[in-house]
């Protein structure tokens, strides 16, 4: 009897890669990418993803696959995914799942809300529209329209902000309407072995901090520099990635490159603290894990993991 498959969450720098690569190493398995930045290939280091020796040690799949220049979705996720979970099950490999991005584990737990596709001249029209618009510009050009949806988003948001007003303009009805209509999960919850690391948000933050200053020493800056120069434009996701942002307008010369690191490390810390308050209400059968042993009390969970036997296929 074993989970059919595994999830690691937790915040940014909690130590899940390590986790999912270490429990990679005792049984059949692969690791499942769970972390909306880590998908794009241009970003390796300021994403922390897995070094090119970490991939070669355990199976990687969905990490760095999609290019900078898509605006890649939780939606579009769960396809790669369920391509992915048909394939490591007729393997009998257990899909490891990791990643920070609470909104992929809930999809693939408990379904997607089913929201229309917006045409693609809508979405060309605008996103040329909001090419000059801020954040807060958009996010009042949302109020007007659809203030119901307005009242759920942040005026930081951008990408969010042009989602929600793509599906009014196409369907003329508020995104949030579309939030009760779900596609049906792709693994059920009871087959699935679910962690969640908590460390002590002191330390936690120390490890941010420390992890950033490392990445701008080992090639933060020119990752994001070819970036740059590509000229994507700035509202797609992964412009927007911890980091980026901060480290164009140093290489812009608007900000030296210790405010930049200030203000990236800033910007994580807020991150890692709405990952602890999604978890918390967004995804109950996650088991919190806030000890320095996190081998030994996952190994110890799974342990003691029967799968339900019936009712459950």
């Amino acid at each position: 009897m074993r989970a059919r498959a595994i999830l690691i969450a937790g915040p940014t720098a909690s130590g899940k890669s390590a986790l999912a690569l270490a429990l990679a190493r005792r049984r059949p398995s692969a690791l499942v990418n769970a972390d909306s930045m880590q998908v794009y290939r241009d970003l390796r280091i300021i994403t922390a993803r897995p070094t090119l020796e970490e991939e070669a040690a355990a199976p990687h799949l969905l990490f760095g696959h999609v290019d900078a220049a898509t605006n890649y979705s939780v939606g579009r996720w769960l396809e790669d995914f369920a391509i992915v979970l048909r394939d490591l099950e007729a393997r009998e490999l257990t899909p490891i799942i990791v990643g920070g991005t609470g909104m992929y584990f809930k999809a693939a737990l408990y379904g997607l809300s089913d929201i229309p596709a917006a045409p693609g001249e809508v979405r060309e029209a605008l996103r040329a529209w909001a090419k000059d618009k801020t954040p807060r510009e958009l996010h009042a050009e949302l109020a007007a329209r659809d203030p119901d949806t307005a009242a759920t988003l942040r005026d930081t948001d951008p990408q969010r902000l042009l989602r929600a007003l793509e599906i009014f303009e196409a369907t003329g009805k508020p995104l949030v309407s579309f939030h009760g209509l779900r596609s049906p999960p792709l693994l059920n919850a009871c087959e699935c072995a679910a962690f969640f690391l908590a460390p002590e948000r002191k330390t936690l933050y120390a490890r941010i901090d420390a992890r950033f200053e490392q990445m701008a020493r080992i090639g933060a800056i020119e990752e994001v520099a070819a970036l740059k120069a590509r000229g994507l434009d700035p509202a797609l996701p992964a412009m927007r990635a911890h980091g980026v942002p901060h480290l164009i307008a140093y290489l812009d010369g608007r900000l030296t490159l210790d405010e930049a690191i200030l203000r990236s490390q800033l910007d994580t810390r807020r991150y890692a603290k709405r990952q602890f308050t999604f978890a918390r209400h967004q995804l109950p059968s996650f088991n919190w894990i806030a000890g320095e042993a996190p081998l030994r009390d996952v190994e110890d969970a799974l342990s003691s993991f029967a799968r339900p036997t019936s009712g459950t296929e």
